[in-house]
């Protein structure tokens, strides 16, 4: 596979930014992407959900009083909402010019866990992806603070339950255990007395606030120091610790380049990211930079995201139906703002388990033959209540159009050379003699069904297991 192909497909979600990269270098492709903006308006389908504590109550009231008929509609309308800010996201890991900041939001995304399941405020929930995306690229401790005390962290991981004299330890837990240092690097007791820092951190009306009524104002000790210690001063003590940098940097490794990344690599980029004070940006620099003069392609299985989006691309379909796109991702194991439990998704090997390729292989014969993702009547949310007139803005069995760009002057070994690296990070010479039985020798780019003849090779190629490597 091209190199530019490759980083353009671990940097984003497609070939698109391949030419770019190879044009302006790969530093300055970092630099352009970190200087994206982000849209920080509400978005239209969020208008009438509820924003605040107060709308919210009075929402829940009004539930109350409603008939059962009612209140179905009221609910099926909140999932709808979601179904649209799921669609609204892959949009824009699609369209964006400089897809990193959205790869990277939803690798924060996936190590701060908050779902529409638990919290059930879309709000809240979108409040918490807002804040992974503005922080994306910033200060590593800045944006723990910011995500621990958002109102969708402290519902999802139950701290609005976490009184004195009725300690509840799931916050507390979670912020050393998944979000900053690691097993092994914190006691029962840390666990413990850092429930006690959080008693009374509850709902606000922008973020979190503590509640005096319900705060543990006694001194403990907190990974060694002691004191009566709040949240951010917490984090501080945190961010203290000599192992606070490699959980970060191993899960970082993980996302674009290795499934199983060496620990030497990840101490080596953790003491660097220490060394520069917890700062996204330079850490991702360097690893992306020394990483792009390795060879290392085949080293990590796309994600269904990385896998549907390049697919699409690749086929040119415009327009695509991100709803159909979403329920493609959660019947592959990556519900976008429902991830499984507090640990996210998997990730490697749990993408490509057979019942999975088996997934990948049909929708690519359905989308090489211009067909949508799914072919079903009707399609049902995770509380089966809304058909496909609602979860489609488009008919699913509606037929698309798909346009290959193949070198229409070659010949079968060079449009079978072109698409090995657009598409494979490695082939050998029995997959060339499979290609070529595709693609004979005798092709003719002029007759009338060629494009059809390279259409069933990408077919063929995109169902091979070297493609789901990148």
């Amino acid at each position: 596979m091209d190199k530019n192909t490759l980083w353009s497909l671990r940097l984003g979600y497609s070939a698109k930014q391949a030419k770019t990269i190879e044009k302006i270098g790969l530093k300055k492709f970092l630099e352009q992407s970190f200087a994206t903006k982000f849209d920080s308006k509400i978005p239209d389908f969020l208008e009438d959900s509820p924003k605040s504590i107060k709308e919210l109550q009075k929402a829940k009231k009004a539930l109350m009083a409603e008939n059962p008929e009612a209140k179905k509609e009221l609910l099926k309308k909140e999932i709808q909402t979601s179904a649209e800010m799921r669609a609204w996201w892959i949009d824009k890991m699609n369209q964006d010019e400089f897809p990193l900041r959205e790869k990277m939001t939803c690798f924060w995304h996936n190590h701060f866990v908050s779902t529409f399941q638990k919290v059930k405020v879309n709000y809240w929930v979108f409040q918490h992806n807002q804040i992974l995306r503005e922080n994306a690229f910033g200060n590593y401790k800045t944006l723990t603070k910011a995500i621990v005390q958002s109102n969708a962290m402290v519902r999802y991981l139950d701290n609005v339950d976490n009184k004195k004299g009725k300690l509840n330890e799931n916050l507390s837990r979670e912020l050393l255990e998944l979000f900053t240092l690691g097993i092994g690097n914190y006691t029962e007791e840390d666990i413990k007395n850092g429930a006690k820092g959080l008693a009374g951190l509850g709902l606000g009306e922008d973020n979190a606030i503590y509640r005096k009524i319900f705060e543990d104002n006694d001194n403990f000790v907190y990974l060694g120091k002691k004191g009566n210690f709040k949240i951010d001063e917490m984090i501080d003590i945190i961010f203290e610790q000599p192992n606070i940098p490699y959980l970060i940097t191993r899960k970082i490794l993980k996302w674009f380049i290795y499934d199983n990344p060496r620990e030497e690599l990840v101490h080596y980029y953790g003491d660097y990211f220490k060394k520069m004070n917890f700062e996204i940006k330079p850490l991702l620099t360097k690893i992306f930079t020394e990483e792009y003069a390795k060879n290392n392609a085949g080293s990590k299985i796309k994600n269904p995201l990385e896998y549907a989006l390049q697919l699409m691309n690749e086929l040119n379909i415009e327009n695509p139906n991100e709803k159909l796109i979403a329920r493609f991702l959660k019947d592959q194991g990556m519900d976008l703002f429902n991830q499984p439990n507090v640990k996210g998704w998997d990730g490697g090997n749990s993408w490509l388990t057979s019942q999975v390729f088996l997934q990948r292989n049909n929708i690519a014969d359905l989308l090489c033959n211009g067909k949508n993702l799914t072919r079903a009547k009707k399609i049902n949310n995770d509380n089966s209540m809304m058909s496909d007139d609602l979860m489609t803005r488009q008919n699913p069995n509606q037929q698309l159009k798909v346009k290959l760009d193949w070198n229409k002057e070659g010949n079968n070994k060079e449009i079978i050379g072109e698409l090995k690296n657009r598409l494979l990070f490695q082939t050998d010479e029995a997959d060339q003699q499979d290609f070529e039985k595709i693609l004979k020798y005798d092709f003719d780019s002029k007759t009338e069904g060629s494009d059809n003849a390279v259409m069933r090779l990408f077919n063929y190629m995109v169902k091979t297991p070297e493609f789901q490597l990148i």
